[in-house]
């Protein structure tokens, strides 16, 4: 839960703190990357990276930021 303050302030989300999700299979997170980067931005587009098979950064329409990661199959 995020909870904003009534008062009118200068700052909103950042980037420093993200929600990390483990998706369990590459329907899940395509799906997941599509619509929270919908009227958001990509901070890391949806790929392979040395950390990860399938991962993706990304902004959603409010500025919460989301790390999607692809569970690693063993």
């Amino acid at each position: 839960m995020c909870i904003d303050s009534s008062i009118k302030h200068e700052f909103t989300f950042t980037p420093a703190i993200s929600l990390y999700v483990t998706c369990d299979t590459e329907e899940e997170i395509d799906e997941a990357f599509e619509k929270l980067s919908e009227d958001g931005g990509v901070l890391m587009p949806l790929a392979a990276y040395p950390f990860s098979e399938k991962f993706g950064w990304v902004a959603d329409k409010y500025g919460v930021t989301w790390q999607l990661n692809l569970a690693s199959k063993k």
